[in-house]
Formats: C-alpha cells, sequence, structure tokens
C-alpha cells in the first residue's frame, strides 16, 4: 500500500470535512438502480437507462444537475424536474435495501481520528442522501454534522464554510477524491486531502492518501 504524502498540510488541523461519494463508499451501482425506476415509470423517459459509468463520470456535480445532463436531448426541460423529484425517493428506496458498504477502513478511521478530529460531511446531493449513507452504516456516532446543497440551496464551496463558520472551526481539510472537490476547496480557503483511491484525479493537492486509513497515518 502506497505511504499518505503531505506536501502542505499546516499544523494544528482541528476538524475534517469528508466528501462521500468516492471518498467514503461507493454508490454508483445502487443509484443506477433507483434512477432507472424512475425513468422507467414516466413515459417520457421510460426508454433512458443510466449506467454506472455515466453516473462515476458526473459524480461530484450536485444532483439536480446530474438529473438535467442525463435528461437533456431526450426529455423536455419542463418535464424533467417531475422525473427528478421521483428519483430521489427512488434512489434512496434503492440504498435502503441494498445499501453499499463503506470503502474498507473506513469505520476504523473514523473511530480513531474522532477521538482527537470533529469530523463532518459535506456533499453535493440531494436532502436526506447523507443521513441515508450515516443510518445504512452506522456512522453517525462519529459525525459531528454534515450539510449539502438540498439542506442549504447553495453548493459545496458555501456548505464547507457554512459548517466552518457554524461550528466554529479554526484550522478545517477537506478529503474528497475529484478535482471539484479540490475547486471548492480553495474557494472555501481551506487545505485539500486527495483521495486517491476515489474517482478521480487532482491537480496540486495539499496531500494524498491511498486508503480511509490513510488519513491516520497522515495526521498527528
Amino acid at each position: 500500500m502506497k505511504k499518505p504524502i503531505n506536501y502542505s498540510l499546516p499544523e494544528g488541523i482541528d476538524s475534517i470535512i469528508y466528501d462521500l461519494d468516492g471518498t467514503l463508499w461507493d454508490s454508483v451501482s445502487v443509484v443506477a438502480t433507483g434512477w432507472n425506476k424512475a425513468f422507467h415509470s414516466f413515459p417520457q423517459s421510460a426508454y433512458l437507462t443510466v449506467t454506472e459509468d455515466d453516473l462515476r463520470g458526473l459524480f461530484g456535480k450536485t444532483m439536480e444537475t446530474i438529473g438535467h445532463i442525463l435528461m437533456d436531448g431526450h426529455v423536455p426541460a419542463e418535464e424533467q424536474q417531475e422525473i427528478l423529484d421521483a428519483c430521489y425517493p427512488a434512489e434512496e428506496e434503492a440504498l435502503d435495501a441494498n445499501p453499499p458498504a463503506p470503502y474498507e477502513g473506513v469505520e476504523e478511521s473514523f473511530r480513531i481520528l474522532s477521538e482527537k478530529y470533529r469530523l463532518f460531511i459535506v456533499s453535493n446531493c440531494q436532502a436526506g442522501y447523507i443521513e441515508c449513507f450515516l443510518r445504512n452504516t452506522g456512522l453517525g456516532k462519529y459525525i459531528t454534522d454534515h450539510t449539502c446543497p438540498g439542506d442549504t440551496g447553495y453548493e459545496k464551496a458555501y456548505n464547507i464554510r457554512h459548517i466552518i463558520e457554524k461550528h466554529n472551526l479554526s484550522s478545517a481539510i477537506y478529503v474528497g477524491d475529484i478535482q471539484g472537490d479540490c475547486n471548492a476547496t480553495r474557494e472555501a480557503g481551506i487545505p485539500f486531502v486527495h483521495a486517491a483511491y476515489g474517482f478521480g484525479e487532482v491537480e496540486k493537492p495539499d496531500a494524498v492518501i491511498y486508503s480511509p486509513m490513510g488519513l491516520t497515518e497522515l495526521l498527528p
């Protein structure tokens, strides 16, 4: 296993904010099942089938944006929101019925890190999705708070700052797996740790981990 790399993390870190998809679990196959169920329940989208590859290339965007991208050119714009609104409960139902496991080492890393750092989740998802993850993994006991666009109406950079200000965090880091996560973290003004085991590559992160447990080696 590759050793984590610390390029420029500051001293005195007091909290860790995590991305979800591609960082804590891979739910793509189950989410695709839920979305296809919703698509196939409407005559105007019944012939659409979303694949794991479709979603994997889009995860990191808000779920509303993903839905519109998938339906553009197939479903009239004025009819897309009704279908998208059906995707969310269908997705949650699929995840509750067949929840994916967290990546190996996530729970153990949470247990170790939560003894010293406050842990948070900020993801570009709909309301209820983070709760679904916590409910189905039993990891809620380690998480101080979480938020998403479905809760605030804003995307990741704003939500990272919201968590920082709400909890008076003095030195937070963000852990995510794609360039969009890094860009949002830069906009929020805190260091970024690339979860290189996830969905994407990132230019010039402040640190790199190659497994969830890598963070326990990276931080003092």
